[in-house]
């Protein structure tokens, strides 16, 4: 299933983004760190609908990957906002 696979793509994309993030978090400013930190909340919801869609044991409907999908581009937009600010 291609929409499986993009998502699995984005999943690690967004894993290496957010890791990035945090090395780069301990010299940025605390604006970019609380933003950081309310999107960790997202960040979680995300990783659990993740794990269902690997799942293959668990049903999942291709709304409820395309929705997750939609959550992922959200935080990757929140992500490229906070590396951003951590870059000037």
């Amino acid at each position: 299933m291609a929409l499986k696979e993009d998502f699995e793509n984005l999943l690690e994309s967004l894993k290496t983004e957010r890791d990035e993030i945090k090395l780069k978090l301990h010299l940025g400013s605390m604006e970019a760190r609380d933003e950081f930190e309310n999107v960790e909340k997202n960040w979680n919801a995300f990783t659990q609908k993740a794990a269902d869609i690997s799942d293959d044991t668990v049903e999942t409907s291709e709304e409820f990957i395309e929705k997750t999908k939609i959550v992922g581009e959200e935080l990757k937009a929140t992500y490229d906002r906070i590396r951003a600010r951590l870059s000037k």
